[in-house]
C-alpha cells in the first residue's frame, strides 16, 4: 500500500504540483518571518551591546526638554539636575565621577535645507571634555569638539550622507529658530541613536543647555563606580541622597541594558507575531485548496481504490495510503519552503537595510527552532487537510465504486452541513451586533468571538449559497456570451463543494482587505472631519516630530508679514475635581478667529473670562454643567476653582477642555506648546507659508501645514497601513489563485468525454476556453463577492467597539475600491484559467469521447 501511494504521487505529480506550491509558500512565509526576525533580533542586540559600557548608574530628568510629554511637563518634578546635582553625586563614596548629559531634538539639515534623516531619531547632546580636551565618549575622527555657540560637531555617518566637511556652515534646528554653526568635528560613537540610522549633534555644554533645556539644566548625569563598587551599591547610594520620584528615574547600566535588550526583544516578536498571522491566512487559504485537491483525486480514483478494497485491502490501509501521498508532498513542499523562506529572510534583511543604510546588520540566522517549525508546519497541515477526503474514499464501498466514476455527496450530509453553517453564522452575526451595539471596548470580545463563528458559518454555508447567487449572472452571462455563457454558469454551480472550496480561498483574503479597506476609509473621514471642521486657521505650525515647540516660536510667528492672528496652541494636565484631565490653551483674544466650536450650552466669550470649556463627555462624567465650578489642583500644588463657561461636542484638535493661555501661565510658566495656529490676511496662500517658514529660519524640523497638509497626514499614515496590510495578504492571494488553477485544471480532466461531445457538435475551440474562463471569472467573483459583504459587516461591527475612542466614528463603504476589488477578482479568475482553458481546448475530440 505504501508503494501504491508513493506511485501514485509520482503518476498525479501535475495534479498535485499546485498543492504543493500551496504548501511551499505559506512554510516560505513562516520560515521567512522567523529567520528575518531572529537575524533582525541579533543585529539590534549586536549594534546596541556596547552603549552602557561606561555607565554604572545613570539619572534621568524625564521632565526636561522638549522630548518630555504635556503630562510630564505638567506634574512637579522633585528635584532639577543642576551643576550642584553632579557635583553632590560626583562627591557619593562609590562614584568615580560623575557627568552631566545634555540631550534633546536636533535637526540637522543637507545642503539643500533638507532634513536629514527622521525627524524621531535626530539627537543632540553636549561634548564634555576632561582635562585632556577629549571626550571619551565621542572620539573625534576629524578635527576638534565644540567650544563656542557657533560651534558644533556631527557623527560620522550623517557628515558622510551630507557631504559636510571641518569648516563648513551646518544649519541645524531644534524646536526654536534654525542655528547655523561652523562644524568642528567629526565624530564616532557607539549611541544607539546613530547605530539605527539617526543623527547626533554635539554643541558645547551652555549652548546645549540653551538649545535644548535650559541654562544649568541637565537631563541626566552618568556615574561610573570607584573599583570595588558594585553598581548596585552606587545606586543604593545614588537613590539615598536624591530620593527620586516619579520624575527622575536611577538605575544602573545593567538594568538599562536588560531594558534595552526586553525593548528589541519586544518589538521583534511583535513583528514576528504579525507576520506569522498573515503566513497563518496563507496556510488557512491552502488547507482549502490541498482538501479540494485530494478529494478531486480520490473521486478521479474511485475504481482503482475500489480494486483494491476488493483484493483485500482494509480501510485503515486506503485511509493511510491516501495519507502517506499527503506526507510526501508535505515533507517536500515544506522543505522546499524551508529553503525558499531563508531566501525570504535574507531578501527582507537587505531590504531593511536599502531603505535605512543606519540599520543594524549581520550574517543570516537560521535556528533549529525555524527548522523545526517549519517542517512540522508544513506536513501537518498537509495532512491535517487530507484527512477527511483519505477518510472518505476508506468508505467507497467496492462494487459501488467500480461501477461509478464518481460518488455524490449524499443529501443528508449537504442538510446537516448547512443547519450547521446556519446555526454557526447566525450566531456569529448576532454575537457581532450586540458586540458592535456596546458601542465601546467592552464589546470587543464578543465582536471577536462573533466574527470567528460567523466566518465559519458563512464557509460552511458556500455550498449552499453558491447557487441561488451564481444563478442571479446566468441571464447576463447567456446573453454576452451565448452558450459558453450558459454552459460556465452550469459547470459553476453543478459541483457546489467543489465550488465553494474553491472560492473559499480567495472569499478570506477579500474579507480581510474588504476590512481593513472599510476600517480605513472610515478611520479617516472621522479624523479629517474632526480635526479640519474644528479648524479655521490657514496654517498649523509644529515640530516634525510631534514634540513641543520653543517658546519663542509663536512671538516669531506673530510678527511675520502677513499674519493678522496667532495663537500657541498648548497642553497641561491639571486636576479637575480630583481627576487629570488634559486642557488644551489657546489665546482668548484670537479664539474665535482660530478655531470653531460647537456648543451645547455657553459662549465662547466665557474664554476671555477666564472660564473653562468642557466637552460634553467630561461634563457628563464629572457632573458640570454651564455655570458649575470644579475645584482644581494646579501643578504648583496650589489649590483653587474654575467656573464651567461653556459645553461644546467632543472632538477635533481641540481636546477635552479649554483655558485661556493666560490663565494656564499664572500657574504654569511653560505649558506644553503642541502648535501655533495662524491666520492670513489674505487667507490660505504660498506667501503667507514662505512667510511662516522664514519666521522661523527655515527650521527644517518645524512644518507649516494647511488644513490639506493635515489631512495629508493622516491619510498617509493610514495608506501605508493598508498597503503594507495589502502587500501580506498578497501571499493568501496568490495561494488562492493556484486554488483555482488546480480546481480548473482538474475540473478539465474529470471533463473530457463532455468537453469531447461539445466540439464534436460544433462548439469551437474558443468557445471552449471561453467557457472555462467564464466559470473561473464566475467562481471568482462569487468567492470575492461573498468576501466583501462578509468584510463590510465586520468592520462595521468593529467600528461599534472603537465608538468610544474615537467619537464620531462613521462606518465609510468607499465603493470605487470595493468594486476595484471585484474587478481584480474577475481578472484574477482570468488569469488563473489560462492554462487549464488553454489544455481544454488542445483535447482531441475523438480521443476524450472514448475516455472510459
Amino acid at each position: 500500500m505504501y508503494r501504491t501511494a508513493l506511485r501514485n504521487v509520482l503518476a498525479h505529480k501535475g495534479r498535485l504540483l499546485m498543492t504543493a506550491l500551496a504548501v511551499m509558500l505559506g512554510t516560505a512565509f513562516v520560515a521567512g518571518t522567523m529567520v528575518f526576525s531572529d537575524t533582525f533580533g541579533k543585529a539590534m542586540r549586536d549594534s546596541n551591546s556596547k552603549s552602557y559600557s561606561d555607565v554604572a548608574v545613570q539619572v534621568v530628568d524625564n521632565s526636561a526638554g522638549a522630548t518630555a510629554s504635556a503630562r510630564e511637563k505638567s506634574e512637579k518634578s522633585p528635584a532639577t539636575l543642576t551643576d550642584a546635582t553632579v557635583q553632590q553625586l560626583a562627591a557619593l563614596p562609590g562614584a568615580a565621577s560623575a557627568r552631566g548629559v545634555v540631550s534633546g531634538f536636533t535637526g540637522v539639515a543637507d545642503k539643500d535645507g533638507t532634513l536629514i534623516g527622521q525627524a524621531w531619531s535626530a539627537k543632540g547632546g553636549n561634548f564634555a571634555p576632561g582635562p585632556d580636551g577629549k571626550d571619551t565618549r565621542y572620539p573625534m575622527v576629524e578635527g576638534q569638539g565644540p567650544k563656542t555657540a557657533k560651534e558644533i560637531a556631527l557623527d560620522r555617518k550623517t557628515a558622510d550622507k551630507a557631504g559636510y566637511k571641518v569648516g563648513d556652515t551646518v544649519r541645524v534646528g531644534s524646536n526654536g529658530p534654525v542655528v547655523e554653526a561652523k562644524l568642528t568635528g567629526v565624530f564616532t560613537t557607539d549611541d544607539p541613536v546613530v547605530n539605527t540610522g539617526g543623527t547626533l549633534t554635539l554643541f558645547d555644554r551652555a549652548t546645549a543647555q540653551q538649545l535644548l533645556l535650559e541654562p544649568g539644566r541637565y537631563s541626566g548625569i552618568v556615574l561610573t563606580a570607584k573599583p570595588g563598587t558594585t553598581q548596585d551599591a552606587l545606586l543604593s547610594q545614588v537613590d539615598e541622597k536624591l530620593k527620586p520620584g516619579q520624575q527622575i528615574e536611577v538605575r544602573t547600566g545593567e538594568q538599562l541594558k536588560a531594558e534595552e535588550e526586553r525593548m528589541i526583544a519586544r518589538g521583534t516578536d511583535s513583528m514576528r507575531t504579525m507576520l506569522l498571522a498573515f503566513a497563518a491566512i496563507s496556510l488557512f487559504v491552502g488547507i482549502f485548496i490541498i482538501a479540494n485537491t485530494f478529494t478531486m483525486l480520490v473521486a478521479q480514483r474511485t475504481k482503482e481504490l475500489a480494486l483494491l478494497r476488493a483484493i483485500g485491502a482494509s480501510r485503515k490501509q486506503v485511509t493511510r495510503s491516501v495519507l502517506v501521498e499527503a506526507l510526501a508532498i508535505g515533507t517536500v513542499s515544506a522543505l522546499a519552503g524551508l529553503v525558499a523562506g531563508v531566501g525570504i529572510g535574507a531578501g527582507m534583511q537587505s531590504l531593511i537595510a536599502s531603505l535605512d543604510d543606519g540599520m543594524p546588520t549581520g550574517s543570516l540566522v537560521v535556528k533549529p527552532l525555524t527548522v523545526a517549525v517549519t517542517l512540522v508546519v508544513g506536513v501537518l497541515v498537509t495532512v491535517l487537510s487530507a484527512l477527511m477526503p483519505a477518510m472518505r474514499a476508506s468508505r467507497i464501498a467496492p462494487v459501488a465504486a467500480m461501477s461509478s466514476g464518481d460518488q455524490p455527496a449524499s443529501q443528508k450530509s449537504l442538510v446537516v452541513r448547512n443547519v450547521i453553517g446556519s446555526l454557526l453564522a447566525a450566531g456569529g452575526m448576532a454575537l457581532v451586533a450586540f458586540g458592535a451595539a456596546k458601542g465601546n471596548s467592552d464589546g470587543r470580545i464578543p465582536v471577536a468571538i462573533g466574527a470567528v463563528l460567523a466566518v465559519l458559518g458563512v464557509f460552511i454555508l458556500l455550498p449552499l449559497l453558491s447557487r441561488p447567487v451564481i444563478a442571479l449572472v446566468g441571464p447576463v452571462l447567456g446573453r454576452l456570451f451565448g452558450m459558453p455563457g450558459k454552459l460556465a454558469r452550469q459547470n459553476a454551480v453543478r459541483n457546489p463543494r467543489r465550488t465553494a472550496a474553491t472560492a473559499a480561498a480567495l472569499t478570506i483574503g477579500m474579507t480581510l482587505v474588504t476590512g481593513l479597506t472599510v476600517i480605513g476609509a472610515s478611520v479617516s473621514d472621522t479624523l479629517d472631519r474632526a480635526v479640519t471642521s474644528s479648524m479655521k486657521a490657514d496654517f498649523l505650525v509644529s515640530a516634525a516630530n510631534g514634540m513641543s515647540l520653543s517658546d519663542k516660536v509663536p512671538g516669531e510667528i506673530a510678527k511675520a508679514p502677513g499674519v493678522t492672528a496667532s495663537s500657541p496652541l498648548t497642553t497641561v494636565y491639571w486636576e479637575l475635581n480630583g481627576t487629570s484631565k488634559a486642557i488644551t490653551g489657546l489665546n482668548a483674544d484670537t479664539f474665535d478667529k482660530l478655531v470653531s466650536v460647537e456648543l451645547k450650552s455657553g459662549s465662547v466669550a466665557a474664554v476671555g473670562k477666564g472660564q473653562l470649556l468642557v466637552d460634553e463627555d467630561v461634563a457628563k462624567k464629572l457632573g458640570v454643567t454651564t455655570g458649575s465650578t470644579m475645584n482644581v489642583t494646579f501643578p504648583d500644588e496650589t489649590t483653587g476653582t474654575l467656573t464651567v463657561g461653556g459645553v461644546y461636542t467632543k472632538g477635533g484638535l481641540l481636546g477635552p477642555v479649554m483655558l485661556a493661555n493666560s490663565e494656564i501661565v499664572k500657574h504654569e510658566p511653560q505649558p506644553y506648546l503642541n502648535n501655533v495656529l495662524v491666520k492670513g490676511a489674505d487667507g490660505e496662500s504660498d506667501s503667507l507659508k514662505q512667510s511662516l517658514k522664514s519666521a522661523t529660519g527655515a527650521n527644517p524640523v518645524i512644518e507649516v501645514k494647511s488644513k490639506q497638509d493635515v489631512r495629508d497626514d493622516f491619510s498617509q499614515i493610514i495608506t501605508f497601513a493598508l498597503n503594507m496590510m495589502y502587500g501580506l495578504l498578497a501571499m493568501s492571494v496568490i495561494v488562492a489563485i493556484l486554488g483555482v488553477i488546480n480546481t480548473l485544471a482538474m475540473s478539465v480532466f474529470e471533463r473530457k468525454r463532455e468537453i469531447g461531445m461539445l466540439r464534436a457538435i460544433g462548439l469551437d475551440r474558443g468557445g471552449i476556453k471561453r467557457m472555462v474562463r467564464l466559470e473561473s471569472v464566475v467562481i471568482s467573483v462569487f468567492g470575492a463577492g461573498i468576501g466583501v459583504l462578509l468584510g463590510a459587516f465586520m468592520a462595521w461591527a468593529i467600528n461599534g467597539t472603537l465608538k468610544s475612542n474615537l467619537q464620531g466614528l462613521t462606518t465609510v463603504l468607499p465603493f470605487g475600491q470595493l468594486l476595484i476589488f471585484l474587478v481584480l477578482a474577475g481578472l484574477v479568475g482570468l488569469v488563473a484559467a489560462f492554462w487549464p482553458a488553454r489544455r481544454a481546448s488542445k483535447l482531441d475530440i475523438l480521443a476524450s469521447i472514448k475516455t472510459d
